[in-house]
């Protein structure tokens, strides 16, 4: 079987039965305020006792991470699939050569052979924070507040350092961006809460994947061209490939990525305007417009380069950047304010969001992200959602998880 960084390609597609059959309304997490561990077994062995825990179990034995969860001085928060689950993401990894309906002893042999130990111990870690969080602790607010996972992606940096993750309590219970459909099974040293599948650590940063990818050449060319004359350390390249957040000033981003159509779009519209008010004829100007932005050179085009400064592409794509990472299912369902990176520099209200679900599905039908402009004819950007939900880097267009925080691709460039 290919490695699990290198096979995530698949997963989307074999999870997409699970997330449908999984629940058709998400769990609610019930009205309970008790905080403290229960008096029962502890974390390990309430794993090793549940029959639908089975798999996972092997996966936590795979990683040598039952010294950590067997830990009777500390309190975990684990956020553990069933066998289902299990079953569903190693089908996905495997390029659909392990079935679904395959034995469990084939899955324990995928588990115990084939799932490297540094990788079972990292789906592990990611999926368990240290400390204890019952559904009730969470407080239901966006942008959601980030815990530490017990990952630690860059150790010879830091000992401190952690990937966060996000236990939501908004729109239903979700952990990132996975539906959570049993919570608050207590142990003695911690809980359990029982999720759809396992959420995937990011492999890489905000910058490579927008540096790498074909659907993004002219955002990366408006970076660059933003960053032209920037001091080492304090261009927008740098704070996109921030490796850790959690060390840093920064805090995990939001970054609405507008798609090359947006780009070469709002680019003719606005370079015809400029050539029309210098006298061009409506065609001409339109023709002429159409060429310049027709590749991302336009950012470099020197007969643009007092239109398209780098402290005017800055703050368009400061605009386009929240200071918090949010996935879609996080987002409120009615319209709500917050603030853009562009706020942070200018006095700016920001961007208005707005969340769609379509039930039963319990995942994002549409997410809308305009200025807040009263002006009826402001523009507007949908997040181009999935085709298939959890659809994970690079192949995906919304919660594309990444080390430095969450990209999702919109349809048109918004103008602060």
């Amino acid at each position: 079987m290919k490695n699990i960084k290198l096979s995530l390609l698949g997963v989307a597609s074999a999870l997409l039965l699970l997330t449908a059959s999984c629940n058709k309304e998400l769990e609610q997490f019930p009205d309970n305020n008790l905080v403290t561990p229960g008096t029962g077994p502890k974390l390990d062995q309430a794993l090793q006792t549940n029959p639908n825990y089975s798999l996972y179990y092997a996966l936590v034995v795979r990683g040598g991470q039952l010294s950590m969860i067997s830990d009777s001085t500390k309190s975990f928060t684990m956020f553990v699939p069933g066998n289902d689950g299990v079953k569903q993401l190693i089908s996905a990894m495997s390029g659909g050569l392990v079935p679904v309906n395959a034995p469990d002893a084939v899955f324990l042999g995928v588990i115990n052979s084939q799932i490297p130990v540094e990788q079972a111990a990292a789906l592990v870690q990611y999926n368990t924070i240290p400390q204890l969080i019952k559904s009730t602790s969470i407080a239901p607010k966006f942008p959601n507040f980030f815990y530490p996972s017990a990952l630690n992606p860059l150790p010879q940096a830091s000992s401190l350092l952690r990937l966060g993750v996000c236990p939501s309590v908004i729109n239903g219970a979700w952990f990132n961006n996975i539906p959570i459909v049993h919570p608050d099974e207590m142990a003695s040293n911690g809980v359990i809460h029982q999720t759809a599948t396992l959420s995937i650590p990011g492999q890489r940063t905000l910058w490579d994947r927008i540096s790498s990818d074909t659907n993004l050449t002219y955002l990366k060319a408006a970076v660059e061209r933003a960053d032209s004359g920037a001091a080492p350390g304090t261009t927008l390249k740098s704070y996109l490939n921030n490796e850790s957040p959690n060390l840093t000033v920064f805090s995990p981003l939001t970054v609405f990525a507008p798609v090359d159509s947006a780009f070469k779009k709002i680019l003719t519209r606005l370079i015809a305007q400029g050539l029309i008010a210098a006298g061009l004829p409506l065609q001409q100007a339109i023709q002429i417009a159409t060429q310049l932005a027709s590749t991302p050179d336009v950012f470099t085009n020197p007969a643009l380069a007092n239109t398209l400064t780098p402290t005017t592409v800055k703050g368009i794509l400061a605009f386009h950047v929240l200071g918090s990472k949010a996935y879609t299912n996080n987002f409120p369902t009615t319209t709500t304010e917050v603030p853009s990176l562009l706020s942070a520099f200018v006095t700016h209200p920001g961007l208005k969001v707005t969340a769609t679900f379509t039930p039963p599905n319990p995942f994002v039908s549409g997410l809308t992200v305009k200025d807040t402009s009263t002006n009826p004819n402001s523009r507007a950007a949908n997040v181009i959602i999935n085709t298939m939900p959890l659809t994970p880097d690079p192949s995906g267009t919304s919660d594309q998880d990444c080390v430095n925080g969450v990209l999702h691709y919109i349809d048109k460039v918004l103008l602060p």
